[in-house]
């Protein structure tokens, strides 16, 4: 095993649309949970084009919070496009990419940050394998998801049962080596972490939990995202047709 290569600061990534409501508490647990752990680490939070407060909010925020930096996508939206543009003006040499909502838990973060200085680059968080946790998923978006992220573990052949959830973290290089970004929306959580396995970077899987928004409503269109889904893991397929079984790379 090559020896680690240490990280020296870690940028979280956040697009956010009509979060008013929620951003105030998620950047609160991020940095309660990150700061005592001593961390090296800013925010990124990247306006995706809201029509509420949001930008307000997170302009009074970043008077609170110094590691905190607001930005705008210029447009056009989606989340893959707000996620790449805050991706590509990060400060870190790894980024960890989460939800505004809050309901990615911080602590799953601090486990991340520790698995990438082990020298992985690619840290993906199962909320279904064992001590992974689920609360507050609707059921038909669950029995959906299982469906889904079953058949991309057999078209794929990976040992990687939550491929679509976006909580992941990876270090700067793979998101250099995984460009271009062909997704505009949610579909890029599909994308970035299927392309990093196929083109051979080291990852390993840990168990996250996961709860359902407690303000603001779901950008997330069920049918819409799962058509773009099931397009960009097919695309990725046809790229790879006879890709050989792809276990866990060591670091």
């Amino acid at each position: 095993m090559r020896a680690p290569e240490r990280l020296s600061k870690l940028s979280l990534i956040i697009p956010a649309r009509d979060e008013q409501d929620g951003l105030a508490t998620t950047i609160e647990h991020i940095t309660d949970e990150l700061s005592p752990h001593q961390v090296p680490y800013e925010i990124v939070v990247v306006d995706d084009g809201s029509t509420d407060r949001t930008w307000q909010v997170l302009t009074e925020l970043e008077s609170r919070f110094a590691l905190l930096r607001a930005m705008k996508n210029p447009g056009p939206y989606g989340f893959g496009r707000a996620l790449t543009y805050g991706l590509e003006r990060m400060a870190g040499d790894a980024a960890v990419i989460m939800m505004a909502d809050d309901s990615d838990d911080c602590a799953d973060v601090v486990r991340y940050w520790h698995k990438l200085n082990e020298g992985f680059d690619c840290v993906f968080g199962s909320r279904f394998m064992e001590r992974g946790c689920v609360t507050g998923y609707p059921r038909l978006k669950l029995l959906l998801n299982r469906l889904f992220n079953r058949s991309l573990v057999h078209l794929f052949r990976i040992p990687l049962d939550d491929t679509t959830n976006g909580f992941k973290a990876y270090r700067k290089r793979v998101l250099f080596g995984c460009q271009p970004f062909r997704s505009a929306g949610f579909e890029l959580n599909v994308e970035l972490p299927l392309k990093a396995i196929l083109r051979g970077y080291s990852w390993t899987v840990v168990p996250v939990t996961w709860r359902g928004r407690r303000s603001g409503t779901s950008k997330f269109w069920l049918l819409r995202e799962g058509f773009h889904y099931a397009i960009t893991a097919a695309a990725l397929w046809l790229e790879h047709p006879r890709s050989p079984a792809v276990r866990v790379p060591q670091p």
